[in-house]
């Protein structure tokens, strides 16, 4: 995935490990490079355990890379420290997977979502009332909201309350890790409708980390597949079901229901569990459980190719396009 003149931030080949016992070691990302474009959705799609979470807290700076960078606007922000870091926190902002647990329950909402303008000194404490109005309207919330509770208020509800308050920041880049799994599926639909609402309005950038294939295709721009630490498909959001060749990602397709799929053919399942592969750099990740393995799958790690205009593929497959 190559860099333009419209990249917000650019993950450069990021690792991430962290220690098992004595001398192990789980590679929670592996060699990661992804671009996040301005005014566009990246979604980002695997099992549990992939690595999809800790790469969003590494760009949200709660966990620091092993080795690797993140650029905004071509700064490495892996290396700030202090003011800088703490002024750059308004840049990038996050909704959070559980909104129940995400808020301090003892604040108003008022409070919760002009906090972050205090802590910057962007408003007076006299114009919180004025300030939450206007963000409690931008998510579709009445005013009067701005007195309750959190625990006054529905899952949705206070969903929107999380993206009030990561906006409030005017952020360029807005980072959503599982931020719609804890709703109902028609509420799914409301909170997404609103944040493309609000995305085209504000020229919002968007990180999408999600279990749910269907609304990753139907909301990003650029879909990236990721399994054990490493990224082994990108291609564009609306086509990932039509153009998916890695067996990974074709594996994932299977598993997603739908109306319109044919009900007579059997339903495929992953063999193995993700949960007791290792380390091995040497090998493609995804072997032991792929029906498509070749003999170079287990001595060397296949790399991202362009396999057309905006797809890559990480596999020694030879993809016909």
């Amino acid at each position: 995935m190559l860099k333009t003149k419209n990249t917000v931030l650019e993950i450069d080949n990021v690792v991430k490990e962290f220690p098992i016992g004595k001398n192990g070691k789980l590679t929670a990302c592996n060699k990661v490079s992804l671009c996040f474009e301005k005014g566009k959705t990246l979604g980002i799609i695997g099992e549990s355990g992939c690595g999809k979470s800790t790469l969003m807290k590494i760009i949200m700076q709660l966990e620091e890379p092993t080795s690797g960078q993140v650029l905004y606007h071509g700064e490495d922000i892996t290396k700030l420290k202090g003011e800088k870091l703490r002024q750059h926190r308004r840049n990038v902002q996050m909704v959070f997977q559980d909104p129940s647990t995400a808020f301090n329950p003892k604040m108003k909402v008022k409070d919760i979502i002009c906090e972050p303008l205090l802590n910057f000194g962007l408003i007076k404490k006299n114009q919180k009332e004025e300030v939450a109005k206007e963000y409690l309207e931008m998510v579709e919330l009445p005013a009067e909201f701005m007195h309750r509770y959190p625990h006054n208020m529905s899952g949705g509800q206070r969903q929107r309350i999380g993206i009030a308050r990561a906006l409030v920041l005017n952020p360029e880049l807005l980072i959503l890790d599982e931020s719609t799994s804890a709703l109902d599926v028609s509420i799914q639909k409301n909170i997404i409708d609103l944040i493309n609402k609000i995305q085209k309005e504000r020229n919002l950038t968007i990180g999408f980390v999600c279990h749910d294939i269907a609304l990753v295709t139907e909301t990003s721009h650029t879909v990236a597949v990721m399994y054990l630490g490493n990224i082994v498909e990108i291609l564009p959001g609306h086509k990932l079901s039509k153009l998916a060749m890695h067996p990974y990602t074709k594996a994932l397709m299977t598993a997603v229901f739908d109306l319109k799929m044919d009900f007579s053919e059997p339903i495929k399942e992953i063999n193995n569990d993700i949960s007791k592969k290792i380390d091995n750099v040497n090998a493609c990740p995804f072997r032991d459980r792929c029906e498509c393995a070749i003999e170079v799958c287990s001595r060397k790690m296949p790399q991202l190719r362009k396999v057309s205009e905006n797809h890559y593929v990480a596999c020694h497959l030879d993809f016909t396009v």
